[in-house]
């Protein structure tokens, strides 16, 4: 060793507890609006306490940046990712100093880029420079923050997101039930399958779909009664635990609607696939934690993860964010794709500030974004499609748009809409719940629709395309938006979903169209790489 390294060996570490402080980039919380029947009063400040342990998810940049040849293809195995693209060490060093500075307890996950600290309240406020306050609503109380986290100056390079802090609810279900009056049709899952043209006799053996739930939950008598009535094997189905979720199911009203409509539909179209099911608190935490989960999981393995909650892109900071679209990201690169609902709202998203707005997951340009349309059937064949809309009854409308937090991205240089930004969303199917799916939840048979049902349709789709395939498909713009891919969805023309209207080609109602099973499988099976995924079972992707 050199005289010259055995001096830097010699420098201590920084001093965090009193180094200069900075701003987290896209950190901001604003203050929460009151809500229920303190809405004409500002609620008074409340400390949350000091003493209460809690985690926070500290989320770090890669090692190398994530090549985009991988999200284009040429995708890696999970012990690849692990290996050249999971957190920095000089990161997980950083941070982990940064934690025993305050007394707070650190576990790294070098593949999530994930480093989780533990402590109390108190400490917590030291660390990040902010204020915790309890906010009541109804009958519920979370932990809120507002403005800035801070971290010590030299820390800020390797850190993108600080997560958890603030547990206030991120997110929505994106179904609705069918009020009994207001259903014309209803479908099973195979009947869509059916009529949407998926391949006959598909079987998804070998493949296993994960879903996120933030909420809610199954029973298991359920799953094997409603596959017993539909005539499809039950299949196996797993729960994963994330930041303390649970599977706890509750009442057909409530979340346990949108995971028994995940489970059933996803499993219903793709016979033969695994489910896995991943349950977090609804948390920007949880969210960001529940996707990086699924994607490096290990023992389960999904290739596909389907999403059906979300929320505007401005409900989001930019941070968490920024975190998600890079896991989602990471998932591409494994050839997982990522199939997320584009919300029950119409145009506005449900923002009452006269503006357009897009839902995120789905606003990412590295997930697809599925749409909703009313499909009208007869004699096994389908009669008419359009944008689903039922705002006037009250009954929802898809969502939509165009984000003004992502670019557009390069497979959509063609469409002019989108040039202001990424053009929500890519594909579409059946989710007016005056049209919808016949599910069971809870021990009762109803009718629900919203495109938290395209999100599942098209996971078992693409799950029952790369048991064909013997290779993951990953992320499938770039060769949906193609010229031959035009060939591979029935075009919805006609209705709106607000400020936008349907057309000849893509739109941001129902982006490209609904699928016809079997070209999307040719599709996606041109170019397919079959070397590669037997290599890829060996090495455990």
């Amino acid at each position: 060793m050199s005289k010259t390294t055995k001096s830097a060996a010699r420098v201590p570490a920084l001093n965090y507890l009193t180094e200069a402080r900075v701003p987290l980039p896209g950190s901001d919380r604003t203050p929460m609006a009151p809500t229920g029947k303190r809405r004409a009063a500002v609620q008074p400040k409340v400390a949350a306490g000091a003493r209460k342990r809690i985690s926070v998810s500290v989320i770090v940049h890669c090692a190398k940046p994530i090549p985009a040849s991988a999200v284009a293809g040429k995708h890696l195995t999970r012990a690849q990712f692990k290996a050249a693209h999971g957190a920095a060490p000089a990161a997980v060093k950083a941070v982990t100093a940064f934690a025993k500075a305050y007394g707070l307890t650190p576990k790294s996950d070098p593949a999530r880029r994930t480093i989780q600290l533990t402590g109390t309240v108190a400490d917590m406020q030291k660390a990040f420079g902010i204020a915790l306050h309890q906010h009541t609503d109804g009958e519920t109380t979370f932990r809120i923050r507002e403005g800035q986290i801070t971290l010590p100056q030299s820390l800020l390079q390797h850190v993108q997101a600080v997560l958890g802090l603030d547990d206030r609810p991120q997110a929505s279900p994106h179904f609705r039930v069918a009020r009994p009056r207001a259903v014309s049709s209803s479908f099973t899952p195979p009947q869509l399958a059916k009529l949407y043209s998926f391949p006959a006799g598909a079987s998804a053996a070998g493949q296993t779909i994960a879903l996120i739930e933030l909420g809610g939950g199954y029973r298991t008598a359920d799953i094997t009664a409603y596959f017993k009535s539909i005539g499809v094997a039950a299949p196996k189905v797993v729960a994963v635990p994330v930041d303390g979720g649970k599977n706890s199911p509750s009442t057909a009203d409530g979340a346990d609607g949108e995971v028994m409509l995940d489970i059933e539909v996803a499993a219903a179209v793709a016979p033969g696939a695994n489910i896995a099911v991943y349950f977090a608190p609804n948390t920007d935490q949880g969210f960001v934690d529940a996707i990086t989960t699924a994607t490096h999981d290990t023992t389960n393995k999904p290739t596909v993860i389907s999403v059906s909650w979300g929320g505007p892109e401005s409900s989001w900071t930019a941070q968490a964010r920024n975190a998600l679209d890079t896991a989602c990201k990471a998932a591409a690169a494994l050839g997982i794709t990522v199939t997320v609902a584009a919300g029950d709202n119409g145009s506005a998203d449900g923002v009452s500030d006269g503006a357009n707005h897009v839902d995120f997951p789905a606003s990412s340009p590295n997930v697809l974004a599925c749409g909703g349309t009313k499909l009208v059937a007869a004699n096994n064949a389908i009669t008419s499609e359009v944008v689903w809309n039922e705002t006037a009854n009250n009954e929802g409308a898809t969502g939509g748009g165009i984000s003004t937090a992502f670019p557009q991205p390069a497979w959509q240089a063609g469409i002019a809409a989108t040039r202001k930004g990424r053009g929500v969303p890519d594909v579409s199917g059946d989710a007016d719940p005056t049209t919808g799916y016949q599910i069971r939840v809870d021990g009762q048979t109803m009718v629900i629709g919203g495109t938290s049902a395209v999100a599942p349709l098209w996971a078992g789709l693409i799950a029952v395309c790369n048991a064909r395939n013997k290779s993951a498909a990953g992320l499938i713009q770039p060769k949906i938006y193609a010229a031959k891919g035009a060939k591979a969805f029935r075009d919805i023309t006609q209705g709106n979903n607000g400020a936008y209207k349907a057309g000849a080609g893509w739109d941001a109602c129902t982006g490209l169209g609904s699928p016809i099973g079997t070209a999307i499988a040719a599709l996606l099976a041109s170019g397919a790489n079959k070397k590669s995924a037997k290599k890829s079972a060996k090495t455990g992707r």
